[in-house]
């Protein structure tokens, strides 16, 4: 039974509980420090998650490009390669679909697609670029990256403020066109018809009209799915991993070690840009704008994949979890005056535990193998 016990605590899931709970624990001492009710806040932030249906919606849609930017980053950690760049990735692909979206305007069925491809070969290209360079010359990826997503970030203004694209008294980029946005029933909620059919369904009418109700979510779900499926069940995946745990061996083992660098980034790059690309056309307002700082999808899909553990399909669950704790920090300061930072601090600490408690295993294989001697003797 005690053995049971042990071996439940050194897996990933026990280990990132124990994190997250920590994390937890370590906001309520701050808000008692603070003169803020722990019980108070905590209550608040679990109605705003979960008090209406459209609240669980608006969680849902928000994770989805977290959830892809986490699977890009956990695709690179497999392959011993650490993408930095998912942010600058994730911001070229919006800078290629909202150029095309403005610009074309054919029939949904071409439209759409045409984005979407387009999109995700544009962050493709950017995490080829990164790991072409590791590939051939050495470059550190997390040097290259950095300095990537700064270059997409201005390039990003650039396009925004351009005579073309930028739409006056603004500071963004004029809408797409409506035959490229993901959105579902979008005109029929809008019509009579369709405000008299939500009326008469309350849920409905929360979900369907106070929402950018789109497939989106079901789109990170299926690549989740898709990437453990190469991870583990491919080749291809065996040789990525390979070429992570120990570069050298799989050399000598006859795998080439640098086209997987360049095949990893590039795969990672188009997970990234398939994030933006999703994020522009399955919003209500699908605009380009003037960026200031860095909006944190690509940084927020870091902390996702080391919540996770780096597991494809734990990017989905961390991924709901980062986009709850950010929606309901939004509402902390409104309803009862708490700092919204305290969300931050929260997500901070949760993944310093998940470091931390990796040594937990450690710990238990120390006490099984002191078992095992005494045992001996």
């Amino acid at each position: 039974m005690t053995k049971n016990i042990i071996k439940f605590l050194k897996t990933n899931f026990m280990c990132t509980f124990i994190a997250v709970f920590l994390g937890f624990m370590v906001a309520c001492a701050i808000l008692l420090i603070t003169g803020y009710s722990p019980s108070l806040s905590m209550a608040v932030m679990f109605n705003a998650v979960f008090s209406r249906a459209k609240f669980i919606v608006n969680v849902i849609i928000k994770s989805t490009p977290i959830i892809l930017t986490g699977l890009s980053v956990t695709l690179a950690f497999k392959s011993g390669l650490f993408n930095m760049g998912a942010e600058g990735q994730f911001i070229v692909s919006t800078i290629v679909a909202a150029i095309l979206g403005i610009k074309c305007n054919f029939h949904p069925f071409i439209q759409i697609p045409m984005i979407l491809c387009a999109g995700v070969l544009a962050g493709a290209f950017m995490g080829g670029i990164v790991g072409w360079l590791k590939a051939k010359y050495g470059i550190h990826e997390v040097i290259t990256s950095i300095m990537f997503n700064w270059i997409a970030l201005y390039m990003c203004n650039f396009v925004a403020n351009s005579e073309t694209f930028h739409k006056p008294e603004s500071d963004g980029t004029f809408p797409i066109n409506r035959s490229g946005q993901t959105l579902l029933f979008y005109d029929w909620k809008f019509s009579q018809e369709g405000r008299d059919y939500l009326q008469a369904h309350p849920i409905l009418n929360d979900i369907i009209l106070k929402t950018d109700f789109n497939l989106n979510f079901l789109i990170a779900v299926a690549m989740a799915i898709l990437v453990w499926v190469i991870i583990y069940k491919t080749k291809k995946g065996y040789e990525f991993r390979a070429s992570g745990l120990n570069p050298d061996a799989a050399q000598n083992a006859g795998i080439d070690v640098t086209k997987n660098i360049f095949y990893t980034m590039l795969i990672s790059g188009a997970l990234s840009g398939l994030a933006g690309v999703l994020s522009l056309t399955g919003s209500s307002t699908p605009v380009l704008h003037v960026l200031s700082v860095f909006e944190n999808y690509g940084f927020n899909g870091l902390s996702v994949a080391l919540i996770a553990g780096a597991s494809p399909v734990g990017c989905i669950f961390a991924g709901l979890m980062f986009s709850a704790l950010i929606y309901a920090g939004q509402t902390l300061q409104s309803k009862i005056g708490t700092p919204s930072d305290i969300v931050n601090i929260m997500i901070g600490t949760i993944v310093f535990f998940v470091a931390l408690v990796r040594i937990i295993p450690i710990w238990v294989n120390r006490y099984l193998q002191k078992e095992e001697r005494k045992n001996a003797q």
